[in-house]
């Protein structure tokens, strides 16, 4: 067995002040003093010191915003209600539809301590929802000791092959093994960084993320040569590309035609390589001729918003690849990558019950560098926060502090579920309960079909 993988996390406050959910609005001129108000309660201390710190500038008030869990313990017991919670309005006004303001902060929060998040008030949304929401996972089976914790005893794997797997073995006469056995690459997490879909990074945080990766053992996928010298560097080839990655043990093709002689001639110099061939998601047909190929793994992608060409979100078309790859029987011999609108460590875990063996991820590295996904770099706007001049140390504990806390949350979702191996994890549908399956086969029949109130 493997020594336990783990990655060290370090508190790193953020570079500017983060932008809060909750507001709690002190009607004080009411105040009568009581000697218990509520505000001694309140258990994540946001009152702690109170008065000393409003009596330096206004910016220290912002921090209230930032630290209040929505509890509503203190709103709910001040005896004479002059405590109301409001929304910060923006907040509202932050990220998207997909990259909504309650992921983008969760991911602060996550870069800053490497912690879980958790919410004083609960879960208060719909329990389904679009594209990653539709999907419930079973959780009936735990393999830990619950006074363990997930850092406990039990051992839970978080480790992926990356690689051509050969579908038998076969030995000599003398008991050695006589199958020609590819080259595998172990990574601890089931997570490689992707290219940002919209620009490249500045030079200081490629860096950083690259430094990022070789902490935490995994890679990141990169078109600028002059980082592909860093052995956490996975070279991105593009169609027109002349050059070869000679020392680089992963590689990535754009697919092009005849994109299997390139690699064969890569292959050539360098037998070790592992070459990866990426290529949208729905291109079904075209993923199994690349298996038979003899491709070594495949990255299908969708865009970063989960959308694949064809309209379907993210973790239903790598069930239809998964699917169509085990009807054309190549399923175990390739690794699949999947990649676009992967924003949280549920999401890993999901992607991989759809049938992924590991997953890229882009948007949430910018994220945990305090980027708010307000698009202006897209446009030529000055960044509000100045993302590319951010201090190496800083954006490579953030980073790691991210990913941190989305190994945790594996290893309880997969304890939860009964998995001791991410390997497991790969198209494991009976750990899962896909909504729109259930309402199909099983609500459907008695209730009639749904429909959409607007």
């Amino acid at each position: 067995m493997p020594a336990k993988y783990h990655i060290q996390t370090h508190p790193e406050p953020p570079r500017h002040k983060p932008i809060g959910k909750y507001c709690i609005i002190d009607w004080r001129e009411d105040c009568s003093a009581c000697h218990n108000c509520v505000k001694r309660e309140c258990a994540y201390s946001v009152y702690n010191d109170e008065r000393d710190r409003l009596q330096h500038i206004a910016e220290d008030y912002v921090e209230y915003l930032y630290e209040c869990k929505g509890c509503l313990c203190c709103v709910q017991s001040c005896t004479k209600g002059l405590l109301t919670q409001q929304v910060n309005p923006e907040y509202l006004a932050m990220g998207d539809d997909v990259w909504t303001a309650d992921i983008i902060s969760s991911t602060w929060f996550q870069a800053e301590t490497g912690k879980i998040p958790v919410s004083g008030a609960g879960y208060p949304g719909p329990f389904r929802g679009p594209g990653f929401d539709s999907i419930l996972t079973d959780m009936s089976e735990i393999v830990r000791p619950t006074r363990d914790g997930i850092h406990g005893r039990e051992y839970i794997s978080t480790h992926v092959d990356v690689g051509r797997k050969p579908m038998k073995l076969e030995f000599n006469a003398d008991g050695t093994l006589k199958t020609d056995f590819p080259t595998q690459v172990e990574i601890p997490l089931p997570v490689i960084f992707n290219m940002m879909p919209w620009h490249s990074p500045s030079a200081k945080v490629s860096q950083a993320i690259l430094d990022a990766a070789n902490e935490l053992g995994t890679f990141v996928i990169t078109d600028d040569p002059m980082l592909t010298a860093n052995d956490a560097a996975m070279p991105h080839i593009s169609k027109d590309a002349k050059s070869e990655p000679a020392i680089s043990r992963l590689a990535q093709w754009n697919d092009c035609p005849g994109v299997m002689d390139k690699i064969k001639a890569a292959k050539s110099s360098n037998p070790s390589l592992v070459a990866i061939v990426r290529l949208p998601l729905e291109s079904v047909g075209r993923a199994v001729e690349l298996v038979k190929a003899g491709a070594d793994g495949l990255h299908a992608y969708a865009d970063w918003e989960g959308a694949a060409g064809n309209g379907k979100h993210i973790s239903i078309a790598v069930r239809d690849l998964h699917h169509a790859l085990i009807a054309a029987g190549v399923r175990d011999q390739v690794t699949l990558f999947a990649s676009g609108g992967i924003s949280l460590a549920e999401h890993v875990i999901k992607t991989l019950l759809c049938g992924a063996d590991a997953i890229c991820v882009d948007v949430p590295l910018m994220i945990a560098l305090e980027c708010r996904v307000c698009k202006n770099c897209t446009q030529g706007i000055k960044c509000p926060i100045g993302l590319a001049d951010v201090d190496h140390d800083y954006a490579v504990h953030r980073i790691v502090n991210l990913m941190g806390a989305w190994h945790s949350q594996m290893l309880e979702m997969m304890g939860a579920m009964g998995i001791r191996e991410a390997r497991r994890l790969r198209g494991e549908a009976g750990r899962a309960m896909f909504f729109d399956d259930l309402e199909r086969d099983c609500f459907a029949p008695v209730f009639g079909k749904r429909v959409e109130v607007k």
